[in-house]
């Protein structure tokens, strides 16, 4: 590498290949030469960046198009303002052989590479001498090569400067003075291998220099007093607490391997505490912590380090452990007996107060005393509390003793604490402490008392004025009877009622009615006074209560009502203001005989009945008396009025309608037209049946070659001997002429209408007769003179056989031929049912034999009526 020395500020040449790579070395520029204090460093080019020893590297792939290429460094010194540049230029160095003047002439082989060498230890606090050669660091491209070794970083040109320096030409790197480790573990260092003319064969090397430890710090507990809180009479082995130390020496070695120890105790007795040599941990060791002997210790701890072996450091500190109180020591009564005493009928007054003894720490829940009444206070005529100041129990009477009941009252008394008893180690279990008072009543002169001091009366609704309702005496507690007591009620009070002031008799001097305001409340609180002979007095209650009693009538709350064709039942619902039990269920009736048969009840709930008529009776309306009785047999009257009107809804009702009164209906003018309408109607049917059965019969003369050319007309209405098959399609048959009928009221009748669409009508009468032959008067045959050509028997009979023939051939079910094979009655001239065919209902045989003689066209004709 050609370097101009003297033109190093202004312009440096480097000869590079002409193919680089992205951070590639491409030489070492001396900045401290051209600036030593710049602060800023940049590059005009953005291939290339410049780091602050001067190294420049390519920041991406770079390839030289011509042969020289330049670029310039900035150096700025902002304090000063200084600003100075450096030109770069790049050069493709030339291809040739290598310089005989360092060449060497060796066999090639694999050595080691001495350029990264592995970390270097520097002894902490190391005593010298010094500069202390610490590593080499050398480049195999030394073989070839002048190289120059530089290094920076810190320890170097950063602080602590002036630490390390390295030797150019050997690479040898020194320290100038000790270390101390917890302020430098480590220090990194870059080291460079440069040619005299600024190019760097070699990569910058990172390198490690570490700082091994020295045992030069003592160990340290994290506080200056540990203060543990333990109950009494813990088990062996409960943790009481954890002491903490910490060395500031290398972690995980031996000079940071810390042990515990106790050294002394005090009190200076049987050790009640070990600490665990490796955590710290101390436990309890004396199974019986007694607080009441010893209330706490105070432990002197050690640590060392170097796993507490006699050359390690070693520091002291400072444990103090509470023993906390728990309840083992039951209370116990100072005394065993007490006696005191008290004026009867006196309350709320304190008559003793009792003590007792307890080993506990005071103000604690185990020293606190809870007091109770164990024995002869049935009657809850005592009680008994603690003082909270004193723990003193304070005996009350919250009842008044009475002298004549009990002159002498014996009470136990037990005592207990407020947290619950725990048995110590090694102890007995203690029954509970106990003592007996005595309490003495002393007799007082009293007055009256009433017993039961608060007397309940309960007085039914509206009851007569001066009903006695009850009686409420006093008796003189030193007799035991009521002699010479009078009694009176306070004034200002409800005048309920009035006492006897002699018997005590109670009566009611006013009519009592919850409906009244002042009685809404249904009760009423009395203040009796009781006076004896001597003046003395006694009060008593009396509560007067107001029974709701069956005063009011059920009343039906709706009474008119309209009702249509429908003849939907109406619903009745009453009401009662009385309460429970003297109002529903309700029972209706109805008291008019007349209309009970005519209309009904029927029940629907415990409020409501139905109203609803039997049956198919007239319009109009009823005035129905229904009498309701509730559940107390109070009855209560009531008038329901029902229009009974011909509508579809009540709104079509004008009210004119026949009314009904003690049973009697009256006609209205539609009713009466109505029927008017219905005789008339009635009369004119029975004149046209009577003018129908007494017609005239018409005759026919038929000739007797009739049946040489037409259909035989008859009654008789079997089937002949060829026809097999019962669905046969019955005949329509016409008669050239107008329409000629017979028409008798015992007859059968047949029509023939020509060219008129009727069909042969057959109404069966007296029995079965021919066309010819119809019996009149006695029975005597008479002829028809009509007579049939065979052409218009044709043309009536084939269109319309051929058109029922198509449709039984199109019909697979037969369905058409069912049709006509049915039995019709007289449906009236000119009927569509046409006439009885073949398959007729009568059975009966007739003589047939005709047919056999008819022509050769109506058998063909029968043919075609046979189902095929």
């Amino acid at each position: 590498v050609l370097s101009l020395c003297c033109e190093a500020c202004k312009k440096v040449i480097f000869h590079v290949p002409s193919e680089l790579e992205a951070d590639t070395l491409v030489g070492r520029v001396d900045l401290k030469e051209c600036l030593q204090s710049a602060e800023f460093i940049s590059s005009s080019d953005g291939n290339f960046k410049v780091l602050e020893d001067g190294s420049v590297y390519t920041t991406s792939a770079l390839s030289l198009s011509a042969e020289k290429k330049t670029f310039t460094i900035l150096l700025k010194d902002i304090q000063e303002q200084v600003q100075k540049k450096i030109h770069v230029s790049l050069v493709e160095e030339e291809k040739k052989t290598p310089k005989t003047r360092h060449a060497r002439d060796t066999v090639l082989k694999r050595t080691k590479r001495r350029w990264g060498p592995i970390p270097s230890v520097m002894i902490e606090n190391s005593l010298g001498p010094f500069p202390l050669q610490i590593q080499q660091v050398q480049s195999d491209t030394a073989q070839n090569y002048t190289i120059y070794y530089s290094a920076s970083g810190p320890g170097i040109d950063q602080d602590p400067k002036g630490l390390f320096y390295i030797e150019r030409e050997t690479g040898n790197i020194f320290a100038t003075r000790a270390v101390d480790r917890e302020q430098y573990p480590s220090f990194q260092i870059i080291c460079f291998a440069t040619t005299p003319d600024g190019y760097s064969p070699e990569v910058p090397l990172v390198h490690t220099i570490r700082i091994e430890d020295d045992n030069d710090n003592a160990p340290y507990f994290t506080q200056d007093l540990f203060e543990f809180c333990v109950p009494e009479n813990s088990r062996p082995g409960v943790v009481v607490g954890k002491v903490i130390a910490e060395d500031r020496d290398e972690p995980y070695t031996l000079h940071t391997t810390l042990k515990y120890r106790i050294v002394s105790q005090t009190p200076p007795i049987t050790p009640a505490f070990s600490l665990h040599g490796d955590t710290g941990v101390i436990s309890v060791l004396l199974p019986q912590l007694d607080r009441e002997l010893v209330p706490s210790y105070t432990l002197l701890v050690e640590v060392r380090d170097m796993a507490g072996q006699p050359f390690g450091l070693c520091t002291t500190g400072t444990v103090v452990i509470k023993i906390e109180d728990t309840n083992d020591n039951a209370p116990s009564f100072k005394q065993l007996q007490y006696e005191t005493r008290v004026e009867e009928n006196r309350v709320s007054v304190e008559i003793l107060r009792v003590s007792v003894v307890d080993l506990d720490e005071p103000g604690s829940p185990g020293s606190g005393a809870v007091y109770e009444i164990i024995r002869g206070n049935d009657d809850q005529a005592f009680e008994i509390t603690t003082d909270k100041n004193t723990n003193e129990g304070i005996l009350c009477v919250v009842k008044g003793l009475d002298y004549e009941t009990a002159k002498q009252r014996v009470l136990v008394i037990g005592v207990n604490n407020e947290a619950p008893y725990l048995l110590a180690p090694h102890s007995q279990q203690l029954s509970q402490s106990t003592c007996s008072v005595t309490v003495h009543v002393l007799d007082v002169d009293e007055g009256p008392v009433f017993k039961p001091c608060l007397l309940r009366l309960d007085v039914k609704e509206c009851e007569d004025i001066g009903t006695a309702i009850g009686r409420y005496v006093a008796e003189d507690p030193e007799t035991g009877n009521s002699e010479g007591i009078r009694y009176r009620i306070q004034p200002g009070q409800c005048n309920w009622i009035n006492i006897d002031d002699r018997s005590g008799e109670v009566r009611t001097v006013r009519v009592l009615d919850r409906d009244i305001g002042e009685m809404r409340r249904g009760q009423c609180n009395v203040t009796v006074l009781a006076i004896d002979r001597n003046g003395k007095t006694g009060t008593g209650t009396i509560q007067v209560c107001i029974v709701p009693g069956n005063k009011n009538f059920p009343r039906i709350t709706q009474t008119d009502y309209i009702m249509c064709r429908d003849r939907k039942p109406i619903c009745l619902t009453a009401q009662d203001g009385d309460e429970a039990p003297y109002s529903a269920p309700f029972v209706y009736r109805i008291t008019d005989r007349n209309l009970a048969s005519m209309w009904k009840l029927t029940p629907h709930d415990d409020n409501s009945w139905y109203l609803s008529p039997k049956g198919d009776i007239p319009y109009g309306i009823y005035e129905i008396p229904v009498s309701v009785i509730d559940n107390g047999g109070k009855i209560g009257e009531n008038t329901v009025r029902v229009n009974l009107c011909d509508c579809v809804t009540p709104t079509e009702c004008d009210g004119r309608t026949r009314q009904l009164s003690g049973g009697n209906v009256t006609l209205g003018l539609w009713a009466i037209l109505a029927m008017i309408l219905g005789s008339l109607l009635l009369l004119l049917i029975l004149i046209t049946i009577c003018g129908c059965c007494g017609a005239g019969v018409m005759h026919r003369q038929v000739t007797d070659d009739c049946a040489n050319h037409n259909l035989i007309i008859s009654n008789t209405e079997a089937p002949g001997e060829e026809v097999m098959d019962h669905n046969i399609i019955p005949l329509q048959n016409t008669c050239d002429q107008g329409g000629y009928g017979v028409k008798t009221g015992e007859q059968q009748t047949f029509e023939m209408v020509k060219g008129r669409g009727h069909t042969l009508e057959s109404v069966k009468g007296g029995g079965h007769q021919t066309l010819g032959s119809v019996k009149e008067g006695g029975g005597q045959p008479m002829m028809d003179t009509c007579r049939y050509s065979y052409s218009e028997w044709h043309n009536f009979t084939h269109p319309r056989l051929g058109e029922k023939v198509h449709l039984c051939r199109q019909d697979e079910e037969q369905k058409h031929s069912e049709d006509y094979l049915l039995s019709y009655n007289y449906e009236g001239k000119g009927s569509l049912a046409g006439s009885v065919g073949c398959c007729s209902d009568q059975h009966e045989e007739e003589a047939l034999d005709f047919l056999d003689q008819l022509e050769p066209k109506f058998r063909t004709l029968a043919e075609t009526c046979i189902k095929r």
